[in-house]
């Protein structure tokens, strides 16, 4: 027999992820006791051309600990990028890598880590939350692979709200809303827990309203740190959870067909939150609160376009004709989702996406 409202219960597992967060303003400052703490001595530098400054600054911060430095980091982590930064590692003997920018330089960081087990610390200069997620995504011959290994995650993350303050507006826009996919998808994830729910809604509230600002006060470090700390927790969110039809759709796409990665993510997160809002209506209600709008798909929708974010695949350079290769590839080894992956439901979502199409409003009951 089972005690009186026992089925009403909730059955869960929850693993807590072993890394350690900075938060603040001027945090960057502490780089070089973090190298310290982890009685580490000889720092591989890792930034790209587009943030040399900041790469500088944290180079200065570290003074002699830095003894190698690497700005060649490339969107979806090219294996071939990362045996030129292995090498330079091996060159210099480094035992530690310091990595200062977004997911590309991230993720370059996490490659070299789960290649030979080289302590990270992480400055992240965007949105991106894969800083504190277990998952790589490499490129090999054109298609994007992920894995997950405990290996890749970073020792540290030091979030200084000032890095991410000069962070163009549109670009600021895109990498929010890559975030706040994170969140969405985690609401509906088979491993859903009231611990991550609870991360997920925080960050889907943040994100919105630094979305919602940035355009209009881009320098101030109130909106900078309401993205800065959604990211992070929607990233938790990811790092915790499996992700979806978004996910997988996102990876195809950038790993595919080429498509910038947080751009990807901003057109297509509306038309799928539409596509599951059947089969997931618990976990868009909680999004369309937290975002204060009456309607998820429609609410997600109308942030990107009044943030003056790509709204279409087109606008990002995908071609028409690629729309059914890439609607097979989704179908050939889907994930988990809570509504099936059906290949003509998601070539029509394709298409909704390549056209910049306003998705439907869920109907409910009470809606």
């Amino acid at each position: 027999m089972t005690a009186s409202g026992a089925a009403a219960v909730p059955s869960f597992e929850f693993t807590a992820l072993p890394y350690r967060v900075l938060f603040g303003v001027g945090t960057a400052a502490r780089v070089a006791g973090e190298v310290g703490r982890l009685g580490r001595s000889r720092v591989l530098l890792l930034a790209s051309g587009e943030i040399a400054e900041l790469g500088d600054r944290v180079a200065a911060e570290l003074g002699p600990l830095c003894v190698g430095r690497f700005d060649g980091a490339a969107m979806h982590t090219p294996v071939d990028v990362t045996e030129k930064a292995m090498a330079i590692l091996e060159e210099t003997r480094a035992d530690v890598v310091v990595a200062v920018g977004g997911g590309s330089t991230t993720g370059l960081a996490k490659a070299l880590a789960v290649r030979t087990g080289v302590d990270q610390i992480i400055l992240p200069t965007t949105y991106a939350g894969s800083e504190v997620t277990p998952v790589l995504g490499e490129t090999v011959d054109g298609r994007k692979q992920t894995r997950s290994d405990l290996a890749v995650l970073p020792e540290t993350v030091i979030y200084d709200v000032e890095l991410s303050r000069r962070l163009p507006v549109p670009m600021a826009v895109t990498s929010g809303v890559n975030a706040l996919a994170h969140a969405v998808e985690a609401l509906y994830s088979p491993q859903a827990n009231p611990v991550v729910d609870g991360w997920a809604t925080d960050a889907i509230t943040h994100l919105g309203r630094g979305i919602r600002r940035v355009p209009g006060a881009p320098a101030d470090l109130g909106v900078r740190a309401d993205l800065l700390r959604g990211a992070w927790l929607a990233g938790t969110c990811l790092g915790s959870v499996g992700m979806g039809l978004h996910h997988k759709l996102c990876h195809v796409l950038g790993g595919s067909f080429g498509l910038p990665h947080a751009a990807t993510h901003t057109v297509v997160l509306a038309h799928v939150i539409a596509y599951n809002a059947p089969a997931a209506a618990a976990a868009m209600d909680a999004v369309a609160a937290a975002l204060g709008v009456p309607d998820a798909a429609t609410g997600v929708f109308a942030l990107v376009v009044d943030s003056g974010a790509p709204r279409s695949l087109r606008g990002l350079g995908m071609r028409e004709a690629d729309l059914d290769e890439a609607a097979d590839l989704v179908v050939a080894t889907p994930y988990p989702n809570p509504r099936p992956i059906d290949r003509p439901a998601v070539l029509g979502l394709l298409r909704a996406a390549w056209a910049g199409e306003e998705p439907a409003a869920r109907r409910s009951a009470g809606r």
